[in-house]
């Protein structure tokens, strides 16, 4: 069901891990922006014309339009399972406890005398979430997008979501509910590649935004590196993955429904076991088919995702080499499962979240720890992080200085303005003087 890669001995490279040598999937980000650029392009040109043509195409659905009227949010936060909100609303809780504290305040420093730069703070204007639907339904993901921009301070923010057949071209009533929980009334059903670019060119019923953020599938993740410039993105959180750093004190139960827990959403999702253990591997290859076949989504979803190269189970000499696979793979999920957890997940250096020990397994993130389960994927988590406040928030460096601060640098901005071939540079602090620049101390 799941492949072997073995890096032990002399396979384990010396000059450090090529990412070709461990799982990917096979269609990648880049083998997909060509697909996604004329549904771009024509959502760019025909606006909401395209959306509706492309929800029939894509979806299976007709609609007359995208945005969703009030009453389907109303209606659908007064249908919601009480259970389904009081799980929520302490998913929200969570989340504003964390998301509130990375909130950075305004700092200013006093360079010389009269001469001062203060980083200032400021959110972005305008924002599209994304929420993926289809396969599963995510309201998390919902609260994932929403509590860190209204913890930023973000004034406007739109939300989209593919639209179901079953509720009549509407996005999910779960994720309108959620929507509605949490006070955001712009909504619109729009999947795939058409909705980020409906966020990112506007449309007759949607203003363009300044950044989108949120998970999605393959198609998703290529139009926001497509449209990064045109608008910013958080990261291309595309397909999920998980990859568990283990020992032999690993449990292989936990381990295995680990794996199948990220593998249940997509049949390009991504479960990547490191282990220094053959016992652990043969021990999770075993549990693998118990408990495969006590689940759902077998054959739509998880065998394929267990199959695939984009899969495997990784061996490794010791704790050193393992370190230095999940880092060259850099995973959205990292979860270490060793003896001294806490003092080895320390060490790790590319991972969008790291789950330590046995009693935090991801799908604890993904729902209510208080992390972001928004989180850069196929290997993006090497230079990119997850959602957080920080994502909505711009620094701007605020300059003020009085003319002594100014005289006292003068001299050498203009001996550097000239360094540099660009005199006027220098010209434009000599005009602010009625008398030669005196050469700086």
């Amino acid at each position: 069901m799941i492949s072997r890669i073995d890096l032990r001995g002399a396979a384990f490279p010396e000059g450090g891990i090529d990412r070709d040598l461990l799982p990917r999937a096979e269609l990648d980000v880049e083998a997909a922006l060509e697909k996604v650029r004329p549904i771009c392009d024509d959502v760019r040109h025909r606006g909401t014309a395209a959306l509706i043509d492309y929800a029939h195409r894509f979806d299976g659905v007709t609609i007359e339009r995208v945005r969703v009227p009030a009453a389907a949010l109303e209606s659908a936060l007064a249908g919601i399972d009480p259970a389904v909100r009081a799980a929520l609303e302490e998913s929200i809780r969570r989340a504003r406890l964390v998301h509130r504290d990375q909130r950075r305040t305004d700092h200013t420093t006093q360079v010389v005398p009269g001469g001062t730069v203060t980083e200032r703070w400021v959110p972005v204007e305008r924002v599209g979430l994304y929420v993926p639907g289809g396969r599963s339904v995510y309201p998390s993901s919902v609260v994932m997008n929403v509590v860190p921009a209204q913890e930023a301070g973000v004034g406007s923010m739109a939300v989209a979501s593919p639209p179901q057949a079953e509720f009549g071209g509407l996005p999910h009533p779960t994720i309108l509910a959620a929507c509605a929980l949490l006070d955001v009334d712009e909504v619109y059903a729009a999947g795939g590649a058409q909705a980020v670019a409906m966020f990112a060119y506007g449309t007759e019923e949607c203003r363009p935004v300044a950044m989108v953020t949120g998970p999605g599938n393959i198609w998703v993740a290529a139009a926001k590196r497509l449209l990064k410039g045109r608008i910013g993105i958080d990261a291309e959180a595309g397909p999920t993955e998980i990859a568990i750093l283990a020992d032999a004190t690993a449990d292989p139960v936990h381990v295995a429904a680990d794996l199948i827990s990220q593998a249940e959403h997509d049949p390009l999702a991504a479960s990547v076991l490191v282990t220094d253990s053959e016992e652990l591997a043969a021990a999770v290859e075993k549990e693998l088919e118990v408990q495969v076949g006590a689940t759902k989504h077998i054959e739509d979803r998880i065998r394929p995702a267990l199959s695939g190269r984009q899969s495997g189970i990784v061996l490794v000499d010791g704790l050193e080499q393992g370190l230095a696979v999940v880092d060259a793979y850099a995973a959205e999920h990292l979860e270490v499962q060793t003896e001294n957890a806490a003092a080895v997940a320390a060490r790790v250096r590319n991972a969008g979240a790291v789950f330590v020990g046995a009693f935090a397994p991801v799908s604890l993130g993904d729902y209510a720890a208080g992390s972001n389960h928004v989180l850069p994927t196929g290997g993006c988590a090497c230079h990119s992080s997850g959602l957080s406040v920080q994502s909505f928030l711009r620094g701007i460096h605020v300059v003020d200085y009085s003319r002594e601060a100014l005289a006292e640098i003068a001299g050498h901005v203009v001996t550097l303005a000239e360094a540099e071939d660009l005199p006027a540079h220098g010209a434009a602090v000599k005009a602010r003087f009625d008398w030669k620049v005196p050469p700086s101390k």
